[in-house]
């Protein structure tokens, strides 16, 4: 199961592919990484799930990576009368705290933190901004707010306030108990909605500790402030296009997201770019030519990884859409000019040796032609520096712990195996040229650049290079 692509795909399981044969297409067609949703299905539902994804790990030998998704602090409107309303341009309207279903004069809104925060002019938006609205009154406990944009709402629609800091866990009850779900289950990634600050993340990893990567989810400008913390703060990053395109301008979603794909190269950690990527694909089995384009963008920015959301959950062709993001990727990453855009947007290393010798073998691997670069890696760190470069020379990483092994399926570029660490020295450049023809990469003569740390098992030090004939 090589793919003959550097960037990775990340698709989303729902009602559409909840059947294990369903889920096997979907990892057939392309999938690297599978997200599992907890906004939607019950955790029977996710646990089934995950149970068919281990199951294809030991069908094809092949590590697979799940990144469990917390719903976070979304806020909702409540109960509406008859399900739904229709709201109309220059009418006023009355928010509520307390109310069960209501009307155009008493619309449930059951977050005390809105009212808090809601101020003459805030814009509220609903429904992913198809409805807008600027308040005119603020109150503790209701508010009256003027529609600027009508349309019709229904129950439990998504509201945001763009701007607004909201005093509230990024962790909710909910997010709590399935957080322990997750970590029983054994998930290798955790993604933590709606960050605003730094906080948000040292309390979600109080919770984690090593036992997952933590990916930041960038779905506010508050984030957008304290990015470079935030990054160091967690594992990965998801840029959340769709929320993010709501809270700010959606001009400015293209720059900022090249900005945070780039940041996160820099820091050497996996970025994905994320929603509606496909979105037609939900209806139809093809893409518009505007989405094929908004995927290369993404490719050609250097993204780690591209994720399905609807497309795959409860699309109604969702192995179609994860076979055409594959053949977008591959189309893109075979193009002439994709190395010389690579190439130019290439980050500066950091001034350490773990880095320079990382970097240091990128670029030897690519001057002597060799087959691949082989980075023997603890905690996936070695071969994530290697990434970083985005070498044309495929990365073999080589670790003994499996949930590593899973975890690197989101970096960019590289194929990751289990493997035992070598018992000295003199082994290393024999496991790495066995790995390197076993996994395909290579035959008998070729060269192969060999990274790694001494002593081994030592977190975060790599500090050889090594060039061995396979």
């Amino acid at each position: 199961m090589r793919r003959s692509r550097h960037a990775k795909i990340v698709a989303t399981l729902g009602p559409a592919t909840t059947e294990a044969n369903k889920i096997r297409d979907l990892y057939l067609a392309g999938t690297d990484t599978f997200r599992l949703n907890f906004s939607h299905g019950s955790q029977d539902d996710h646990a089934r799930a995950f149970s068919a994804i281990r199951a294809l790990e030991q069908e094809f030998g092949r590590p697979i990576g799940v990144l469990q998704d917390l719903q976070g602090p979304k806020i909702r409107i409540g109960l509406l009368e008859e399900g739904k309303l229709c709201l109309h341009a220059g009418e006023s309207v009355r928010f509520v705290l307390d109310g069960a279903r209501g009307g155009k004069q008493a619309i449930p809104l059951p977050h005390p933190e809105i009212f808090a925060a809601a101020h003459p002019g805030q814009k509220l938006l609903i429904d992913d901004g198809r409805v807008r609205l600027s308040v005119e009154r603020p109150g503790d406990r209701e508010m009256v707010a003027r529609v600027i944009v009508g349309g019709p709402i229904r129950d439990h629609k998504g509201v945001n306030l763009p701007g607004a800091s909201l005093d509230i866990s990024p962790l909710t009850k909910k997010d709590r108990a399935d957080l322990a779900f997750g970590l029983e289950l054994g998930v290798d990634w955790v993604a933590l909605s709606f960050v605003q600050k730094p906080s948000d993340l040292i309390e979600a990893r109080a919770l984690i500790g090593e036992a997952a990567g933590l990916v930041a989810k960038i779905e506010t400008p508050m984030a957008l402030d304290r990015i470079d913390d935030i990054i160091q703060l967690s594992d990965a990053l998801m840029v959340g296009r769709g929320d993010l395109g709501v809270e700010i301008p959606p001009e400015d979603v293209p720059g900022r997201q090249k900005e945070l794909v780039r940041a996160c190269r820099l820091a050497a950690k996996p970025v994905i770019v994320a929603t509606q990527m496909l979105d037609s694909m939900v209806a139809a089995p093809t893409p518009t030519r505007a989405e094929a384009s908004d995927v290369a963008t993404a490719i050609y920015d250097g993204a780690d990884a591209v994720m399905l959301s609807a497309e795959s959950a409860s699309g109604a062709y969702p192995i179609e859409a994860v076979a055409m993001m594959d053949r977008i990727i591959r189309s893109t990453e075979q193009h002439r000019l994709y190395r010389s855009l690579i190439e130019a947007s290439r980050v500066d290393e950091e001034n350490t040796p773990p880095h320079a010798v990382a970097a240091a073998g990128a670029d030897l691997a690519a001057t002597i032609e060799a087959k691949a670069i082989v980075g023997f890696t603890a905690s996936g760190t070695t071969a994530a520096r290697i990434s970083r470069k985005r070498p044309p020379v495929p990365i073999l990483a080589l670790t003994q712990d499996e949930n590593v092994a899973r975890r690197m399926c989101l970096l960019w570029g590289v194929h990751s195996v289990v493997a035992s660490d070598p018992s000295g020295y003199e082994e290393i450049t024999q496991i790495a040229a066995v790995a390197a023809q076993r996994e395909g990469y290579a035959r008998s003569g070729d060269l192969a650049v060999v990274v790694f740390g001494l002593p081994f098992g030592h977190r975060g030090a790599t500090n050889n290079l090594r060039v061995a004939a396979c």
